[in-house]
Parts: C-alpha cells; structure tokens; sequence
C-alpha cells in the first residue's frame, strides 16, 4: 500500500485533516474569489450587467457543483475506496473512465447551455438588457464546458489518493494570472479589445483549458501514486457504473441546492433587476461556503472512503464527525460576520440603494443559520466517501422544497405579515439550511452507512481476465 494511503487509515485523525484542509480551504476561498472578483469587475458595467450575472451565476455555479462536487466526489469515492482496499491497478483503469465520462458530460453541458439558456434566464428573472448580458456570458463559458468538466475531473482523481495539495497549487497558481487577465478582456488593455462581459467568460474558458493539460499532464507521468497507461483502457461498465452511482445522486443534490437559489432569484424578481442583483449579491456568500466547505470535504470524502475500502468503519465516522463540526463552526462565522457587517460585503459590488437594501436583508435573515449549511454539507462529502447517498438526498429534496413553496406561498399568502414581504422568503431560506443539516446529521447518527446489503469495499470488475468482454 502507497505510503500516502497508509496515512490517510493510521495517521490522527484531526491532525491529517487539517494538515490536508488547511492549504485546500485556503486555495478552494482563491477560487471562490475569482467568480467575486469577476463580479467585481462586471458590476463596473451596469446594473444590467450586474443582474445578468445574477441571474446565470446559479447555473455556473451549479454546473461547478455537479463537475467538482458531485460527480467529481463520485470519482474521488470510487479512487479512495479502491486504493483503501489495495487495489492500486484497479484504480489506474478509473482515471481512464473518470475522463471519458467528463468529455460526455461536458459535450451534453455544452449542447443544454446553448439551447435552453435563454428560457432558463427569462424564467430566472432576466429582462431586455440583462437577459442579453446572461447570454453573452453564458453562451461563451459554456462553450467551453469540455474543460471544465476535465478540470476538476481530473482533480477529483488526483484527491482521490490524498493528495490534496497538487490541485490546490494548480487552482492557486492560476487565480495568480486570472485575476488580472479577468479585467484586462472585460475593459481592454494595450493591444486587448474592450469585451466586456464576454472578456470575464474568455478568462474563465482560459483557466480551465490550461489547468486541465496541467492536471493530464501529471496523471500521465506517472509521478504520483496513479500510474495510468498511455493507452486508453477499454471503457467498461462496472467502473462506469460506480462512479455515476455516487455521482448521480450527488449530482441531484447539487441541482436542489441550485433550485432552492434559482428560485428565490425568480421570486426576488417580482421586485426588478435591482432586488434580483441584491439577492445575487446576498447569496454569493452562501456559494463562496461551498468551495470553502469543500477545502474540508475533500479529504474528508477520501479519509471516509479510504476507510470504508479497508472497513475500518468507527474511523470512518470519527473523520465525518470531526471534519463536520469543524466546517460548521467555520461556516457559522462566516455567517455571523456577515450578518453584523452586510455593508461590508454588498458595497463590493454595488452602491444602488435597492440592492444593498435586499442584500442587507437577506444576510441578516439567513446569515446566522450558515453554521446549519456547513455542517450538513460536510457529512455530504462523508457520505460520497463512503459511497451511501440516499438521505443526503433526501434532505436535499426537502430543503428545495421548504425554499421554493415556502418561499412562493411567503409572498403569495404572507404578505406583509410576519417579517414582511421578501424577509418572509427569506426566512424560509434559512429554515431550509436548518432542516437539511439536521437531517444529514440524524441519518449519519442512525448508521445509515452500514445498512441494508453489505457494500462491496471497493470496485470490482476493473482488471478484468482475459476473454471478458466489457459493456
């Protein structure tokens, strides 16, 4: 067994995840900060502009989720399971399927994002000038969804052996030349036409392009614990099947986390594009925690995963317990922070009164319950690890429920009553982070894990004999 997963089953549990959180958190917030810093610069356009990416943000954001943290977490579960149980050939043919199965997804991306986009954003609240910015943005990243699926595909693969580090130096190292290159295509420099939105869309596509060769490059040299072959391995279904097992459901709770927001982008929408960019601007925050949270649900995904291979079970819940309670103390004050200095935060992006008054609103409702967010998004990541999604799910579901019919039956039947008009929504936004991180937790508790039929330790079916005939 490689010494780097011989550390991941025996090294102390608090000290291994920060050790491995601590420069993964603090360069998952870098990556967070390019789409801030991106807003930034847009919001210098226009109100318009600034509500265009409100409204197409959500859709980024989820696709990221999906690519990154769903089923990027079902690689990441598939490597951590196999290698846990020692089957390192095993898991050198799945760098293979994780690639083939991102080229796919990133093609369908690419094909929905230009058919539908712009019914989807009508729908989200885009109007006239808005909608207009929503698709000149949209249209151009997502011509580009190949890499970005690659990207973190990739990345998933490489955290799958616990190392934690490399993918977080790449993200780093290109923030370092995003960062000024976003402004440069938005408002031109030098010989660099004046693009405006599509300049911030042209950056992304470029970072996403470059980290994928970065990451290829590294898996096929073989110089860490994977060992791939150069040629490609026959794409089979048992591999297949596993990563998008994990990676389905994952993805379904990524899209109900994305509904909750997109619907509440609609409803704040009854009240124009101004509230709609206050709510965007509010709700950013909520989405900086997730890539946060990720910096410890990375290697809490492979800790859990590492140990459910080599079924070492009461390990595998310690590590959920610790990285969870650590994720939502820091959540929480976030949180906290954010709903004692809002001002802070919005006028980042906007000086409109109307914005910043929504804004302000919505971080002072929901903020306090961030903790709630945090936690339960943390036993997510453990519950990927150890290959067992159908109550994370299940609080997904629940939570976009509460948001979306609590929030339209809040402006429809509420009124002014209660909190009053949009701060009902926004209350129900809040009791839904509530109910799902205590659900998650009860589920966990209950051993959720380790019911019904036993689960194999790791995947099977990879190196298969000679004369078996793949799917």
């Amino acid at each position: 067994m490689d010494p780097r997963t011989t550390r991941l089953l025996e090294g102390p549990i608090g000290a291994t995840l920060l050790r491995l959180a601590i420069p993964n958190t603090i360069v998952m917030v870098v990556q967070a900060s390019i789409g801030l810093i991106e807003t930034y610069f847009i919001s210098k356009l226009g109100t318009d502009a600034l509500a265009g990416m409100a409204v197409v943000f959500p859709i980024v954001m989820l696709i990221q989720m999906i690519s990154a943290g769903a089923m990027g977490g079902g690689i990441m579960s598939a490597v951590s399971r196999t290698l846990g149980a020692g089957k390192r050939d095993d898991a050198n043919v799945l760098v293979w399927h994780a690639a083939a199965i991102a080229v796919a997804l990133g093609l369908i991306t690419t094909i929905l994002a230009l058919t539908i986009g712009r019914p989807l954003y009508a729908l989200m609240g885009g109007q006239n000038g808005s909608l207009a910015a929503a698709l000149a943005y949209s249209n151009l990243v997502f011509l580009f969804a190949i890499p970005l699926w690659l990207f973190n595909s990739l990345a998933a693969v490489i955290r799958g052996t616990g190392n934690i580090l490399f993918p977080a130096s790449v993200t780093a190292i290109g923030a370092v030349f995003l960062i000024p290159l976003s402004p440069m295509l938005i408002f031109g420099w030098g010989d660099l036409p004046q693009l405006g939105i599509v300049g911030g869309a042209a950056a992304i596509a470029a970072y996403y392009v470059i980290g994928s060769i970065i990451f290829a490059a590294y898996l096929w040299s073989g110089r860490g614990v994977l060992k791939p072959s150069v040629k490609p391995a026959r794409i089979a279904w048992a591999p297949t099947r596993e990563i998008l097992r994990v990676g389905f459901i994952s993805s379904l709770v990524s899209v109900t986390t994305n509904i909750a927001i997109a619907t509440a982008t609609g409803l704040t929408g009854i009240y124009g594009p101004a509230a709609v960019a206050g709510y965007g601007v509010g709700a950013r925050l909520e989405y900086l925690l997730v890539p946060l949270v990720f910096g410890l649900g990375a290697p809490i995904g492979a800790m859990v995963g590492t140990a459910i291979g080599a079924q070492q079970r009461k390990r595998a819940l310690r590590v959920a317990w610790t990285g969870a309670v650590l994720a939502g103390l820091l959540s929480e004050a976030v949180g906290l922070a954010a709903a004692f200095f809002p001002h802070a935060w919005i006028a980042l992006f906007s000086d409109d009164p109307l914005t910043e008054a929504i804004g302000t609103h919505y971080l002072h409702i929901v903020g306090p319950f961030y903790g709630f967010f945090g936690f339960g998004l943390a036993l997510y990541f453990a519950s990927q690890g150890a290959g067992s999604l159908r109550w994370p799910l299940i609080a997904a579901g629940i939570r976009v429920t509460v948001a979306a019919i609590g929030g339209w039956a809040a402006i429809h039947f509420f009124g002014n009553r209660f909190l009053g008009g949009i701060d009902n929504v926004f209350a129900m936004l809040a009791l839904a982070l509530v109910i799902s991180g205590v659900m998650n937790a009860v589920a966990v508790a209950m051993g959720v894990w380790f019911t019904g039929a036993k689960r194999a330790p790791a995947i099977t079916g990879l190196t298969q004999p000679a004369g078996t005939r793949p799917c």
